[in-house]
C-alpha cells in the first residue's frame, strides 16, 4: 500500500497570507505566523516519516518549486495548486495521487498547530478500516481529510470558508455509502481571537 500524505500552503509573501490576521497584526507578523506554521507542520511530517514510509507532497500557491526549495528544502516533492476554488485544488491533489497509484491519500493545510505525528499515524492507521478519515476544526471547517478512494461530490457544492464545511463533507460522504472515521476536533488559526493560543505555541515550540 503506497501512502501519500499532501501538505497545502503558500509561499510567504507579505500581505498574501493570513489576510484575516492581517487588520489585528499587521501583514509582516501575519506572514511570519504563516511561515512559522508552516514550518512547524514540515517537522511533524518529519517525524511521521521516521514511523511510516510515506511520500509526502507539497502543494503550494504563490512563489514557484526554486523558491519552495529554497525555503523548505529538497526532501518533499513540490506541485503548484491547480484549480479555481479551495474544492478543485484539493480534489486535483487527491486525483494526482491516486493517478499515480497511492492507496491512502491523506491531505493537510498549516493552520493547525495541534496536529502532530500521532494523529497522522492514526489516520493513515484508520485508512485500513474507513474509507474517509476526517478531523473537524472548532470552526466548523476541517483540518484533516484522508482518503483511499475518490469522488468528486466530496469537493463540490460546499461553501468554502463557513462554519457547515465539515458538516457538509460529512453528510455528502454519507450519502456517498463511504465508511468514515472522525478526529479529534482541534483549533485553527485563523482568527485575531487564535492569536494568543498560537503565540504561546510557538514559543513553547522554541524552548
Amino acid at each position: 500500500m503506497k501512502k501519500k500524505l499532501i501538505i497545502f500552503t503558500r509561499y510567504p509573501e507579505i500581505g498574501k497570507t493570513k489576510t484575516r490576521l492581517i487588520p489585528a497584526i499587521g501583514a509582516e507578523k501575519a506572514c511570519f505566523f504563516h511561515k512559522s506554521m508552516t514550518e512547524m507542520t514540515v517537522k511533524k511530517t518529519d517525524k511521521l516519516k521516521e514511523k511510516v514510509d510515506v511520500d509526502v507532497s507539497v502543494y503550494f500557491a504563490g512563489g514557484n518549486q526554486t523558491l519552495m526549495k529554497a525555503w523548505l528544502g529538497n526532501n518533499y516533492n513540490y506541485y503548484p495548486q491547480n484549480g479555481d476554488n479551495l474544492g478543485e485544488k484539493m480534489y486535483s491533489a487527491f486525483a494526482d495521487s491516486f493517478k499515480n497509484n497511492f492507496s491512502h491519500v491523506v491531505l493537510i493545510g498549516t493552520d493547525c498547530i495541534d496536529l502532530d505525528e500521532n494523529i497522522l499515524n492514526d489516520t493513515f492507521n484508520q485508512l485500513n478500516f474507513y474509507d474517509l478519515v476526517i478531523g473537524k476544526a472548532e470552526d466548523g471547517g476541517y483540518y484533516l481529510i484522508a482518503l483511499k478512494q475518490l469522488k468528486k461530490e466530496l469537493f463540490t457544492n460546499i461553501k468554502w470558508g463557513t462554519n457547515s464545511v465539515f458538516e457538509t463533507t460529512v453528510e455528502t460522504a454519507s450519502q456517498l455509502k463511504y465508511s468514515i472515521y472522525q478526529l479529534p476536533t482541534l483549533r485553527d488559526i485563523d482568527r485575531p481571537e487564535d492569536l494568543q493560543y498560537l503565540e504561546s505555541k510557538i514559543i513553547s515550540e522554541e524552548k
